[in-house]
């Protein structure tokens, strides 16, 4: 599993990579956690607020901060 963080590295972005992170080590699964800083590849997802989360190539959160349990749940 792929999870990308995206977000430029605004607080809101740094909770968010925290919280994914949390949630993989929870869940228990082998998932790569990366941040996409750089604004043209988050573009290419068609993201224009951050942070926003990527779990293998689908969009999950666009503009907020997800919480744990809602982070949990895309890991099933």
């Amino acid at each position: 599993m792929k999870i990308a963080v995206l977000g430029t590295g605004c607080a809101r972005c740094n909770t968010t990579e925290e919280i994914v992170k949390q949630a993989v080590l929870d869940a228990g699964v082998e998932a790569e956690v990366v941040k996409v800083k750089d604004i043209r590849e988050i573009a290419k997802y068609g993201v224009m607020v951050t942070p926003a989360v990527v779990i293998d190539g689908e969009l999950k959160s666009v503009g907020k901060i997800p919480d744990l349990d809602e982070v949990l749940e895309w890991l099933k």
